[in-house]
């Protein structure tokens, strides 16, 4: 089985090729590019545009491999606001934004960390997506309102692949509103 896998790191992202073939995997990178954060006029924003045009050039120059399969990895935490009818609000915030700083004391006033880390599991960082909900909130209120679901960037580019909004359990635990033991 060859799968298609999307990886964006901090500053760059890769489309690699990987092969499960008599118990063994290989990699093949097809596709690099630059993954760095733009600034406009109020913050720090994934470029999704750009980076959403480096995913179709990677799957266009995967085709002459083939695959059966595309994942999609990225940072966690960072989200785009969609809504009802499915439109992305904005380009999305990145976690290097600093409009974060002081939200989880603010947060703190509400809910104690210690409490907060019980039923999350999740260190208090300022960065979280509650953190980032809540700074969204406060500087966009009527953008905030407008947004139906948030859906984190990997599964962001898995809704530009396919159409579907989910929320992968394993990326949604990054965002310190996961139950860890309920999943929900």
């Amino acid at each position: 089985m060859k799968v298609l896998a999307f990886d964006f790191g901090a500053s760059s992202g890769r489309a690699m090729i990987g092969e499960l073939k008599d118990g063994r995997i290989t990699l093949k990178e097809i596709h690099r590019f630059d993954n760095d954060p733009v600034y406009l006029n109020d913050g720090f924003y994934w470029d999704l545009p750009r980076l959403w045009k480096e995913v179709k050039e990677g799957l266009r120059l995967a085709e002459k491999e083939g695959y059966e399969a595309v994942g999609v990895d990225t940072w966690g935490v960072d989200y785009a606001l969609i809504d009802k009818g499915g439109t992305i609000l904005q380009n999305p915030y990145h976690y290097r934004d600093d409009r974060t700083l002081g939200m989880p004391e603010k947060v703190a006033k509400i809910l104690p960390p210690k409490e907060f880390y019980e039923l999350t599991g999740l260190q208090v960082m300022n960065f979280n997506t509650g953190y980032q909900l809540l700074a969204h909130k406060e500087r966009h209120p009527a953008l905030y309102e407008l947004a139906d679901k948030f859906i984190l960037m990997p599964d962001l580019f898995g809704y530009l692949l396919t159409g579907r909004v989910y929320a992968e359990t394993s990326m949604a635990s990054t965002t310190q509103l996961l139950d860890p033991y309920t999943k929900q």
